[in-house]
C-alpha cells in the first residue's frame, strides 16, 4: 500500500494533492506501520464486550455475521485514512429493518475498510451476494454491449419460444434483420435504465471523505466529463449554484438528488456538509447521467423512455469506457480488484455496481401469488417506481437484476432482458386466460 501511494503521489501534483487531502493523516496512515492495512490498533478504556452493539432485534447482513469474537478483534483497528469498525456498522446498528428489502447494514469508508475488517465484510459479502466467496473467487468484467440480447438462459423462457428464437438467430445471420429482443414492448415497459457507480482510488468514500477529498473528487471528475464528445457531451450543475430555473428544469427531468434523508444514509453519515462539492452532469440529450458525490463518488446512469434496453446498454457502456479513459488521461483510476470488482460504498454494489431496471405494467401477473417466486427464480428485483425505499404502487413495478457480484455487467443485463421477456411473455398469456408456469432457478455464477 505504502507503493502506492507513492505512485499516487508521484503522479500527480504531489503539493496540490497532500494540501487537499491533509498531507499528515494521509501520509501517517500510509508510512508509520510495517503493515499498512491494519496500520494503527486505537487503545480504548473499555473492553469490546462492554462496546458490542444490542443486535437482537435487527434483521440485516451485518447484524447476522458479527459476532462479539469478530467485534472483538476489529474494534481497534483502523484503516490507513482513520477509518473504524464502529463507523462502518453505523448504519445497521441504527438502523435494524427495512420495510421493503434486507439492508446490508454497514458501509465502508474507503478501499482499505474491505481488508483491514475482511472478516467482517468477507461473510457479509457472501449473503448479500447469493453464495460468492470474495476468498477463493474472482469477479468477471465485460462492458461489451455487443454480446448482449442473444438468448442465454433457457431456463428464463419456455422451450418452444426458445427454438423459435433460435431459428430466427440462424435465419438472421443470413440477412440484414436487426436482432430485436433487448427491445421491450413499449405496452408494458414504460422506461429503461442502467447505472452503476465508480470511486476515485487514493480518495476516501464519501461516508469517510474531508471536505477537501470531496471536492478534489468533484474536480477530478468535472474535468473529465469536459472532454466527453458527441452525443455524450453534456453539462455540469453543481447543487450550490443552482439558480432557480434550472433547480426547477432538474426536478422536472427527475434528474436532481436531494440531500438524503434515509436514516439509511444519513446514519451513514453521506449528508456531511450539504450540498458542497455535489452536483449533476447530464449530456444535451438528457440520456446520459452522472451524479457527483453522493452515496459513491459517482454514480453513472443512461436511461430512456420506452422499452430499447439495448440502446440504453450500448450508450452506457460507451460512455463508462470514456469516462474512465478521461480520467486516467488525467492520472487517476477507479477503484478495482480481481475479488470484488469495482469497490463501492455499499457491500451491495460491489463487482459490476450494475443496477438495470424497467418501469413495467403487470397488472395480472402481479396479483399471482406466484409472482414474487418468479422473480426469485429470474434473479429479479421489485421496488415501487419511487426507488428502494417506495412501496410498489398499482400494477407499475420497479423491475431489475438481484445481483452485482459474481457476473459480468454483459450477463447481468442479458438476465435481466431474458427475465423481463419472460414477464411479459406471462403477462400476455394471462391477458388471454392462460395458465402460466414459474421458472427453474437461473444460475447466478460460475464457480
Amino acid at each position: 500500500m505504502a507503493g502506492s501511494f507513492t505512485r499516487m503521489i508521484a503522479g500527480r501534483n504531489g503539493a496540490v494533492l497532500l494540501a487537499s487531502l491533509g498531507a499528515g493523516t494521509m501520509a501517517t496512515g500510509f508510512l508509520m506501520s510495517d503493515n499498512p492495512l491494519a496500520a494503527e490498533v486505537r487503545t480504548k478504556l473499555y473492553p469490546p464486550s462492554s462496546d458490542f452493539p444490542d443486535l437482537r432485534k435487527h434483521n440485516n447482513c451485518m447484524a447476522k455475521a458479527l459476532t462479539p469474537a469478530i467485534y472483538g478483534r476489529l474494534r481497534d483497528k483502523i484503516t490507513p485514512n482513520n477509518w473504524t469498525l464502529d463507523q462502518c456498522i453505523q448504519t445497521g446498528v441504527d438502523n435494524p429493518g427495512h420495510p421493503f428489502i434486507k439492508t446490508v447494514g454497514c458501509v465502508a469508508g474507503d478501499e482499505e475498510s474491505y481488508e483491514v475488517f475482511s472478516e467482517l465484510f468477507d461473510p457479509i459479502i457472501k449473503d448479500r451476494h447469493n453464495g460468492y466467496d470474495p476468498t477463493t473467487m474472482t469477479h468477471p468484467t465485460d462492458l461489451d454491449a455487443s454480446k448482449v440480447f442473444t438468448p442465454l438462459h433457457e431456463p428464463c423462457i419456455h422451450l418452444l419460444f426458445f427454438n423459435v428464437l433460435k431459428l430466427f438467430f440462424f435465419l438472421a445471420s443470413f440477412s440484414n434483420l436487426q436482432i430485436t429482443n433487448g427491445v421491450f414492448d413499449d405496452k408494458y415497459v414504460l422506461s429503461s435504465r442502467v447505472r452503476t457507480g465508480r470511486s476515485i482510488r487514493g480518495l476516501s468514500l464519501p461516508p469517510a471523505c474531508s471536505r477537501a477529498e470531496r471536492r478534489e473528487v468533484e474536480r477530478v471528475v468535472v474535468m473529465a466529463l469536459a472532454g466527453l464528445k458527441g452525443d455524450l457531451a453534456g453539462r455540469y450543475y453543481g447543487l450550490q449554484d443552482l439558480t432557480d430555473k434550472e433547480q426547477q428544469q432538474l426536478i422536472d427531468d427527475h434528474f436532481l438528488f436531494d440531500k438524503p434523508v434515509s436514516p439509511l444514509l444519513t446514519c451513514a453519515f453521506m449528508a456531511r456538509d450539504w450540498p458542497d462539492a455535489r452536483g449533476i452532469w447530464h449530456n444535451n440529450e438528457k440520456t446520459f447521467l452522472i451524479w457527483v458525490n453522493e452515496e459513491d463518488h459517482t454514480r453513472v446512469i443512461s436511461m430512456e423512455k420506452g422499452g430499447n434496453m439495448k440502446r440504453v446498454f450500448e450508450r452506457f457502456c460507451r460512455g463508462l469506457k470514456q469516462v474512465e479513459q478521461l480520467i486516467q488521461e488525467r492520472g487517476w483510476e477507479f477503484m478495482w480488484n480481481e475479488r470484488l470488482g469495482y469497490i463501492l460504498t455499499c457491500p451491495s454494489n460491489l463487482g459490476t455496481g450494475l443496477r438495470a431496471g424497467v418501469h413495467v405494467r403487470l397488472p395480472n401477473l402481479s396479483k399471482d401469488t406466484r409472482f414474487s417466486k418468479i422473480l426469485d427464480n429470474l434473479r429479479l428485483q421489485k421496488r415501487g417506481t419511487g426507488g428502494v425505499d417506495t412501496a410498489a404502487t398499482g400494477d407499475t413495478f420497479d423491475i431489475s437484476n438481484n445481483d452485482r457480484l459474481g457476473k459480468s455487467e454483459v450477463e447481468l443485463v442479458q438476465m435481466l432482458v431474458d427475465g423481463v421477456n419472460y414477464l411479459i411473455e406471462c403477462e400476455k398469456k394471462m391477458e388471454k386466460g392462460q395458465d402460466i408456469k414459474v421458472p427453474s432457478p437461473v444460475t447466478q455464477f460460475r464457480k
